[in-house]
This record gives structure tokens, C-alpha cells and sequence, in this order.
């Protein structure tokens, strides 16, 4: 925690943990392949950070890049991953789950977030809401089903400065009963405007850049992260 802000870092694989966790971080949010905004992480990698971090970690399940909209198969797999992590000390499990019309699945997300507090762990609904044709009607939903944070830009597409009054007025509406997390398109410029126009004390971001070895992937910057991490001190 960093001027009393809570800090998520976004972790691709082993070696973004190793590198994250010299730094006062509270959660990791686990995947796999950032470059594709996030896949299920492997069983060996959550032991690991599991190991070498006092931080909690949470996990993403997801079987493809795109949209929300998945198979029936592939909901059981995720759900079947989902049960898998658990077993193996994740702390959370961060997914997302949409009908065609782009509002929440609700029976599915109901089905997920019951297996996870059955093992006493955190339901986060990742992304996924800001592709919601309605947020206050997505939250209601949510809510409902028991999910007990949000990650969303506020609906921004890739400015999430402009989605900072949507992420404020969710918080005043819903701060109470459902936690607001803001992540996607945080960076070293904004991330103090981006928490003093809304209020929230959390932020979610993953201080990526592309490495290349015989090929290109996304992975953790530390000199990054500790940048951000600077410009939460000032923040009343």
C-alpha cells in the first residue's frame, strides 16, 4: 500500500511476480499472455509468485483473446480452471462473462462467484464490464450475484481520464456494496488525476512494456511501476 492507496499489479508470468514484488504492491492479478489482454495462468506459475510474494494474487480465467461471449465447453473449462486455481491457494478469480446483447450472463456469473466464496476467496468481474451496453444495470447485476469488485476504465475505450466520471459516480452509488477498481490505460501521466477525479483509493495497472526475444510479448517494468508508485505520494 502507498499513501494508504491499495496497489494491483498486472502479471504476465513468473518473472513480472519476481519483479512486482519488490515493490509495496497489495494484489497481483495472475495471467498468462498480456499481449492478448490476459489468459488463464498455469498451476506452476501461481505456486511460484505464491512463494515469493506476500502479496495477494488473484487469477485470471480465460481461454481465448476477443470478446465475453463463450461456448458452453468453454465455460466449464474456465469454471474448471477457476476450481483448479483455488485448490491452489489462489486468493481470487478474475473473470467475465457477457450474452450477445452485451449485458451480463448472470446465471453464469452467479455460478462462478458461488465456487469461489465456497472457498472463501474474492470474485472480481474483470473488463469485460466495460464492453456493457448499460454499467448501472451491469452493476445491479453484479451486485446481485455477489461480486465483490470491478475492474473497468469507466467505459473510456482508451482514454480512461474520460471515463473517471463514470468510474466516480459508480463508486458514490455502489462504493458501499461492491469494491471499484480502476485499471486499464493507467500510466505514469495520469494516475494521480485519474484517482483524485474519482475518489478511489485502489488502482490496477500493469507498467508493461514489449520485450522481444526472437519475437515480441508484453511483460512487467520495474522502472515504470516505481514512477507510478511516486505519484501516488502526493494525493490527499
Amino acid at each position: 500500500m502507498v499513501n494508504n492507496i491499495r496497489v494491483e499489479i498486472c502479471c504476465g508470468n513468473i518473472d513480472d511476480v519476481l519483479a512486482a514484488a519488490r515493490f509495496p504492491i497489495d494484489r497481483i492479478e495472475l495471467n498468462s499472455a498480456m499481449e492478448l489482454g490476459g489468459l488463464t495462468p498455469t498451476i506452476a506459475s501461481l505456486r511460484k509468485a505464491k512463494e515469493v510474494t506476500s502479496a495477494a494474487v488473484v487469477c485470471m480465467t480465460r481461454t481465448r483473446t476477443a470478446g465475453f461471449v463463450y461456448t458452453d465447453d468453454a465455460y466449464r473449462v474456465m469454471l474448471e480452471d477457476a476450481r483448479i486455481l483455488l485448490e491452489n491457494g489462489a486468493d481470487g478469480i478474475v473473470f467475465g462473462f457477457l450474452n450477445k446483447d452485451n449485458t451480463v450472463n448472470i446465471e453464469r456469473t452467479k455460478e462462478i462467484t458461488a465456487l469461489i466464496k465456497s472457498y472463501g476467496r474474492e470474485a472480481i468481474f474483470h473488463k469485460a464490464f466495460d464492453q456493457t451496453k448499460d454499467p448501472y444495470q451491469a452493476m445491479e447485476s453484479l451486485i446481485e450475484a455477489g461480486v465483490d469488485r470491478v475492474l473497468t476504465d469507466g467505459q473510456s475505450d482508451t482514454d480512461i481520464l474520460k471515463g473517471c466520471p463514470l468510474l466516480k459516480d459508480l463508486h458514490e452509488k455502489y462504493g458501499a456494496r461492491i469494491e471499484i477498481l480502476p485499471g486499464g490505460g493507467v500510466r505514469v501521466d495520469n494516475i494521480r488525476e485519474i484517482l483524485e477525479l474519482t475518489g478511489i483509493r485502489q488502482i490496477h495497472m500493469s507498467s508493461k512494456k514489449t520485450y522481444y526475444d526472437n519475437g515480441s510479448y508484453n511483460g512487467f517494468e520495474p522502472e515504470q511501476c516505481q514512477k507510478m508508485l511516486e505519484r501516488l505520494q502526493d494525493i490527499r
